[in-house]
């Protein structure tokens, strides 16, 4: 009897420890997305084929030049597109901007940095989005207003959308350019007045009422008339069409959704380019997430992704992608009482390792000049894991599942398949959203 007791005594410790154990190796494990932070690549081959942003070289002939965020909710990412499009329009000649969000909000931006009235922070906020309500966006919407200001003629910078889940300032510039145009709006300004200035997508119901005033708009025959914001009125009807189409497809949850909206910003930033082109500028920048601006990908057989899109409408040679990625980033992610929370990731990429363990901050590899003898072509022409994540909800259930299964926020792809360079940002810190 003395001797089971004694066992039992010694059987307690072993599991308190074992469990102790597991516990620590969970915790690991759902920090760091494993229990490590991935492989690494040759980090002397890393410092002799990295650069800087100013050393990004755009080949001839390219019409697009895609800038991908890795994430939504860090900084960095977001001050890249000033710096990147700054290194563009100062030695590139490129003058136009689009950013992921609604073709009438940042029609508020464009105004403003032209030099309308209010403020940077409520031309940001117009865009529709929380991640734009930043610093960071308002300093490079103050950076084109400053550029403007000085700038000859025919040299101003503008501001695109080439999203349309937003419907508020497409409806009011629509209303605005109809009216002005002795168009009948009576319909159109109820329609404006009775909606929830926050709703997200436009009822079946209005696709009568602005298929009608765009026709009426086409009947005064923009092509002919050399007047570019009659172009634009028509885009702002389309932009709300698209986003009636999206708003049934999302309400069915319709597993095309996703393609379908991918399919409409492709065809907005071919509109966006026309105008650039139009205005005598060959390319114009495109920023979004990783997702929707890489050449390669899929969300399901036969649904290319924005970029890959593109690359097939204006050739490989005229569309250059630039990714990026984080070593670790903590991540400012929505909640669904509206609020946010932060998480903190590690992306596994070897390449983003290895750029930390250089002593980089933030660093430019453009893929084609990396010899082909390097090592680091085993990266990039392999498949690797990558940090990518969009604005997904992270509490509850969905903030332990994003802990548990790193899938969720990592893809392994070839990072050649997909981008003509990538940025590596070492450690990526959240964004602050603007009340």
């Amino acid at each position: 009897m003395q001797r089971n007791k004694n066992k039992k005594r010694r059987v307690w410790p072993i599991l308190i420890a074992a469990v102790v154990a597991l516990i620590a190796v969970a915790a690991v494990y759902c920090h760091f997305g494993g229990c490590g932070t991935g492989p690494c690549a040759d980090t002397e081959a890393m410092r002799t084929c990295a650069t800087e942003i100013a050393d990004i070289t755009i080949p001839s002939g390219t019409r697009v030049i895609g800038l991908g965020e890795a994430t939504h909710g860090n900084r960095e990412f977001q001050q890249l597109r000033l710096d990147v499009f700054r290194h563009l329009v100062q030695d590139y000649g490129i003058r136009g901007f689009a950013l992921e969000g609604d073709f009438g909000g940042c029609e508020v931006v464009n105004r403003y940095i032209h030099g309308g009235e209010g403020s940077a922070r409520d031309a940001a906020a117009a865009i529709g989005f929380a991640i734009y309500r930043t610093e960071e966006t308002e300093q490079l919407i103050e950076w084109m207003r400053t550029w403007n200001e000085a700038a000859e003629e025919g040299e101003d910078l503008c501001f695109y959308g080439y999203d349309s889940q937003r419907i508020a300032w497409s409806r009011a510039y629509l209303l605005e350019a109809a009216s002005s145009r002795g168009i009948d709006t009576r319909e159109l300004e109820q329609l404006c007045a009775t909606a929830d200035p926050d709703q997200t997508f436009g009822g079946e119901g209005d696709r009568d009422i602005i298929n009608d005033i765009r026709e009426q708009l086409i009947r005064l025959k923009p092509e002919e008339s050399g007047d570019p914001s009659l172009e634009k009125a028509i885009h702002y009807a389309d932009s709300l069409l698209q986003n009636i189409e999206l708003g049934t497809l999302f309400r069915n949850n319709d597993v095309s959704a996703n393609a379908v909206r991918d399919s409409q910003m492709k065809d907005n930033v071919l509109w966006i380019l026309r105008q650039e082109e139009q205005r005598g500028n060959e390319a114009v920048l495109i920023c979004g997430h990783n997702g929707h601006i890489r050449k390669s990908g899929q969300y399901g057989p036969d649904q290319d992704c924005m970029g890959a899109l593109l690359a097939a409408d204006i050739g490989e040679d005229g569309y250059f992608a630039i990714g990026t990625d984080f070593f670790k980033a903590t991540d400012n992610l929505p909640i669904l009482d509206g609020g946010r929370t932060l998480h903190t990731l590690y992306s596994y990429d070897p390449l983003a390792k290895a750029a930390d363990r250089c002593g980089y901050d933030v660093c430019w590899l453009d893929f084609a000049a990396i010899p082909e003898d390097s090592s680091l072509r085993e990266q990039t022409d392999g498949y690797i894991n990558m940090g990518m994540i969009g604005e997904v909800e992270a509490d509850g259930l969905s903030g332990v599942m994003l802990r548990l299964i790193p899938a969720s926020y990592r893809i392994k792809y070839a990072p050649g398949e997909m981008y003509n360079g990538m940025i590596f940002v070492s450690d990526a810190h959240p964004i602050e959203i603007q009340e």
